[in-house]
């Protein structure tokens, strides 16, 4: 009998590209031509000078930044990653001291620590939000402990009423990396605003993007001031604004340009838009995807929370498919194609990223950090140490982009014909 599965020959059930992801328009365009007609790219001076902070569309965007997040302060920066590395430096993370890490995020999550000669320690996640699971952070403190590095994974809000909590309890700072999570809400809180520090990402393939760059948001002003200072070479500043706490004040360049800054402004008008788009065809795929036995969908948020679905996840039940959970995931890869800007990158994905501790990096320990003098304790990378984050990733869960605004009904109503196509067909992959 001829193989109706295309990963064993047979047709694939689409092959045309899906429409690509792109939320750049005139409006992007209008605001970099009115840059470049002023011929003032950057206006930054990394001296005490009234262009300390950067040049006027710099400040208009961090204005705007910080009144649609209801928050103090917004710091600009050249990516979530300097954000993070900023956030370190600037709550006093020195040689010595440990920050709770998750282990299911992108890398600068929990390297940023070793930045400053800290130690991360990796808590397991919550298999239901895929974020820092509150119990397992409270494992790992010990005196050593200074911070918590609070990732909103794939938008879902984490668990911050506990976090706080434990924070409040062991006189901790918080960071919130909600580089998969602008406009998130935790009980009717913008994620970002309920730690020290929030820190977003414009990265090019993130809700709204500027090419590269980040935002850092906090309602203590002696933390923003001490970020605008490591974002702009803060070994310049501190002698005339008279500034006597000097831990980690030797400043980089993460500045923004105007021209980024620009079109950020113009995208973050698009945010609520494009979310509410996400949240739309998130509805969609809840209602067709919850007729298949083997998934389990996450539930809805309560509470006024909002999950911004960076990627849609699945958690994939292997006992009920009869087929482990990679193999389906291959022969859904070989349905589907990807989309236009990303022809050599799938739309779904074998879990997420690797557990971090199994990265050379953490495996060999090669940083200086953890041979340093200061560093009276141990840590432990080995495997199984997070059993939840390695189950989820090996064998449970799975992520789509088809979510994605720019969908149409009948593009997505393909995704939901290509997983039932692989159900009724499934004793090909036994």
């Amino acid at each position: 009998m001829a193989k109706k599965l295309a990963i064993n020959g047979g047709a694939p059930l689409r092959t045309k590209l899906f429409p690509a992801y792109n939320t750049i328009g005139e409006e992007e365009k209008k605001a970099v031509i009115q840059v470049l007609d002023t011929g003032n790219l950057s206006q930054y001076l990394g001296a005490w000078t009234h262009d300390f902070y950067g040049g006027p569309t710099v400040r208009a965007f961090e204005e705007s930044w910080s009144s649609t997040f209801n928050v103090k302060n917004a710091i600009s920066v050249n990516s979530n990653t300097s954000g993070l590395f900023t956030a370190i430096g600037a709550i006093g993370i020195q040689p010595g001291d440990e920050v709770i890490v998750t282990p299911y995020s992108m890398s600068a999550s929990a390297v940023a620590p070793l930045v400053y000669g800290g130690v991360p320690v990796f808590a397991d996640i919550h298999s239901d939000t895929f974020c820092l699971d509150p119990k397992s952070i409270e494992k790992k403190i010990t005196e050593r402990t200074k911070a918590i590095m609070v990732v909103h994974l794939f938008g879902h809000p984490a668990d911050m009423d506990e976090i706080l909590t434990i924070a409040k309890k062991h006189d901790l700072y918080v960071i919130e990396d909600c580089a998969q999570a602008p406009m998130g809400k935790y009980k009717g809180n913008y994620v970002g605003t309920l730690g020290d520090i929030g820190v977003f990402s414009l990265n090019y393939h993130k809700h709204i993007h500027t090419g590269e760059g980040g935002v850092m948001i906090t309602n203590n002003d002696e933390l923003a001031d001490r970020c605008q200072m490591i974002r702009n070479h803060a070994e310049n500043i501190v002698a005339p604004k008279a500034i006597k706490n000097l831990v980690n004040l030797i400043g980089y360049n993460y500045r923004m340009t105007e021209i980024e800054c620009a079109i950020g402004i113009a995208q973050l008008k698009k945010l609520p838009s494009l979310l509410q788009q996400r949240l739309d065809n998130v509805a969609f795929f809840n209602e067709k995807l919850s007729a298949f036995p083997a998934f389990e969908l996450l539930p809805e948020l309560a509470n006024d929370s909002v999950h911004t679905y960076y990627v849609y996840p699945i958690k994939f039940h292997q006992e009920i498919a009869g087929v482990h959970r990679n193999k389906f995931v291959e022969a859904l890869q070989a349905e589907l194609p990807s989309a236009y800007l990303r022809e050599t990158a799938p739309l779904i994905g074998k879990g997420y990223v690797k557990p971090l501790y199994l990265l050379p990096i953490f495996q060999q320990k090669a940083a200086w950090a953890y041979h340093s003098s200061f560093y009276k304790g141990t840590v432990d990378y080995t495997e199984g140490i997070c059993p939840v984050v390695e189950k989820m990733h090996n064998e449970v869960l799975f992520t789509h982009e088809y979510m994605r605004p720019g969908m149409s009904q009948e593009d997505m109503m393909d995704v939901v014909n290509a997983f039932e196509k692989i159900f009724e067909n499934i004793n090909e992959l036994k």
